[in-house]
């Protein structure tokens, strides 16, 4: 199992101190900084910064959504980033939710049609084909690299949670990339992915089951539980997620705190954070790295083949407190 780092999901980070910071991760064992995107700061420019930085460590998208460009756009950045940074980037990609569609003033029904065709055209693209695709949801009309592709394939990992999604990954990616979810509901992910993947007549051993724990170290606990309670809160509230939480026994919790985000607003939900949603779901509160190492066992004994540690600040001394996380992290352990 590969432990890997996520920088900047809460946009906390100055995007001038993570070059540093993804050259410490790389000297300490990490295998790929990741980044995702919504309304946060454009992940891209940050992974050509650490792919410009760095020799080893690979860069990954965790996840663009199929909402925030076109899947030929997506293929040249692709293509660019892997170029970059010499065949390190690793491609994940969701289909958002309703939320993100409205930002952007665009639909989105019918997810499983629209990201298979999306994904069919991005890998189609990377191979340097020349496209004349016409699908229900998306056309690329005589699209074709202006440039040789490198011929190596660049790994897809699509975000999946619910069975048909994760179904769909094991069917057309390389693998799943899941958010929020504990090890119980992993192992059920695991086997809906396995059997799509099956269905296709994949290598079940060659699967990557990539999994979010998000992480915060602080002087005592209730410091760092304060810190990642925000997260809790926004996906608790969030489109799809709290369907996730609901199938996993929180339906209770999650139903309290949509009735008072709809009365008192955000921090209003987030007073309704339980220990038992912090036991229960992959949120670290810690005093200690060697507690977090601790914590996210389980989940590689569920299946995980690689984990994503977004760190969460506890302190506004946000370079300086993921700094010290980082080296703290030993890897020879």
């Amino acid at each position: 199992m590969q432990i890997d780092i996520e920088f900047n999901s809460g946009a906390q980070l100055p995007m001038a101190a993570i070059p540093e910071l993804a050259q410490l991760a790389e000297s300490h064992g990490f295998g790929c900084a990741w980044g995702g995107e919504a309304n946060n700061k454009d992940p891209t420019v940050m992974l050509a910064a650490i792919a410009a930085a760095t020799k080893r460590l690979k860069i990954g998208s965790a996840v663009y959504h199929i909402l925030g460009r076109t899947p030929a756009t997506l293929a040249l950045q692709a293509a660019g980033l892997d170029e970059l940074s010499q065949g390190r980037f690793l491609l994940g990609v969701g289909v958002s939710n309703p939320t993100i569609a409205k930002w952007h003033g665009l639909a989105l029904d019918r997810p499983l049609g629209r990201v298979k065709e999306y994904l069919e055209i991005v890998r189609r693209s990377m191979r340097g084909e020349k496209l004349n695709f016409e699908g229900e949801f998306y056309s690329a009309q005589g699209f074709k690299m202006a440039f040789k592709p490198s011929g190596k394939a660049i790994p897809i990992y699509l975000a999946a949670f619910g069975p048909k999604m994760s179904r769909l990954a094991g069917k057309i990616a390389d693998g799943v990339l899941i958010n929020m979810a504990n090890p119980q509901e992993i192992r059920r992910i695991i086997e809906d992915v396995r059997s799509g993947a099956k269905e296709a007549g994949k290598d079940l051993d060659a699967l990557e089951v990539i999994v979010k724990i998000r992480c915060s170290v602080a002087g005592n606990y209730n410091l760092a539980r304060e810190a990642l309670s925000h997260a809790l809160t926004y996906y608790a509230l969030a489109d799809y997620y709290r369907t996730l939480l609901t199938r996993m026994g929180f339906g209770a919790e999650v139903e309290a705190m949509r009735s008072a985000w709809k009365s008192g607003g955000f921090h209003a939900a987030r007073a309704l954070v339980s220990d038992r949603l912090f036991e229960g779901l992959p949120l670290v509160p810690a005093t200690s790295v060697a507690e977090i190492r601790e914590r996210i066992r389980p989940y590689a004994e569920a299946g995980a083949t690689r984990i994503i540690l977004p760190y969460v600040s506890a302190s506004e001394d946000v370079v300086g407190e993921i700094r010290s996380f980082i080296n703290a992290w030993d890897p020879a352990r």
